[in-house]
């Protein structure tokens, strides 16, 4: 049996400061435990792009976006699975491997697929897009206050990378952990979102873990951010949005897990109207579905406060 990899030791144990000096990457700058450099993943001919925390031992492309601890930098410089970058990690710099038996009761074919999920997850971030203006004319534009999109780290930003010159909106996990940024055009150029390399939506609820701190096990689902945004703002913080108008079976599991009442109020163009119908269908055993009914072509983000309350006290109830 091959030896089980102990992932967290390896990662504690290599400072990503000597992986990079494996892969002869010169560093061009250094501010304290921060040190920055041309990208040695994408090789891009900026300076000023890489970033890796040798404190906090991951590093961020701004340009690529590529991002991680140890493994993840191994994995994508050898274009190989986190399991062969930490087994080469631990022949380059001695880290013990260790191997055992499988627990009692605990089939291989079990451990091996938590290996392959783990995998599979998206790595928090350990950076953030700073400094970004809140209080950008586009998002007056679209209805949003300042305070709205400070709270929800939203604003235009103007640094170098992928997300240069567009209104960025974190992304985070069911725990709040920072998982990516979306990046929105602001002046019609396609796409008109863009989302870094790797990262799949699909498995995730935008701000879930806000709204399961609030407590209620009634939340509302919209399609995506601007809709997110103008529900909150309206006083409705129990609200998520799937990035779209796809369900998959993750954000239904998700979903399932935290609340037994939920009210669709998805875009009321033809996409939106199938897939709320869609949702509710296999949705509708597991819980209470309501349905918002905006008025043909509108979408949630398009509404004043007053009017996202006045229709959702009109959903209807779907049986």
């Amino acid at each position: 049996m091959n030896p089980w990899l102990n992932f967290r030791q390896i990662k504690q144990a290599v400072p990503i400061g000597k992986v990079l000096e494996h892969y002869g990457w010169k560093c061009v700058r250094r501010r304290g435990d921060h040190i920055e450099g041309r990208c040695p993943i994408h090789r891009g001919q900026r300076e000023d792009t890489f970033h890796a925390d040798l404190r906090q031992n991951g590093f961020h492309c701004f340009s690529c976006q590529a991002h991680g601890s140890v493994l993840d930098l191994v994995a994508a410089l050898e274009r190989c699975s986190l399991r062969q970058a930490a087994r080469s990690l631990a022949e380059w710099f001695g880290v013990e491997r260790w191997a055992r038996l499988p627990e009692r009761g605990v089939c291989v074919e079990r451990k091996s697929e938590l290996i392959r999920k783990k995998e599979r997850a998206f790595t928090p971030l350990r950076f953030s897009l700073r400094p970004v203006d809140s209080g950008h004319a586009y998002l007056k534009q679209r209805g949003i206050g300042v305070d709205t999109a400070t709270h929800f780290g939203v604003g235009y930003y103007g640094g170098p990378g992928l997300m240069h010159g567009q209104v960025v909106i974190p992304i985070h996990d069911e725990r709040g952990q920072l998982l990516a940024y979306a990046g929105r055009s602001i002046d019609g150029a396609c796409p008109k979102y863009k989302l870094p390399a790797g990262f799949q939506k699909s498995g995730v609820l935008f701000n879930l873990h806000r709204a399961v701190a609030h407590g209620p096990d009634r939340v509302i689902v919209v399609e995506g951010f601007f809709d997110y945004l103008k529900v909150h703002q309206a006083g409705r913080p129990c609200v998520v949005a799937l990035m779209g108008c796809s369900f998959s079976s993750e954000q239904e599991r998700l979903l399932i897990a935290r609340f037994s009442k939920i009210v669709l109020m998805l875009d009321a163009d033809p996409a939106g109207q199938h897939a709320s119908v869609v949702i509710a269908d296999r949705l509708i055993s597991r819980c209470t579905i309501d349905m918002v009914q905006l008025s043909a072509g509108h979408q949630p983000d398009e509404l004043s406060s007053e009017n996202i309350h006045r229709v959702l006290s009109t959903a209807v109830r779907r049986v």
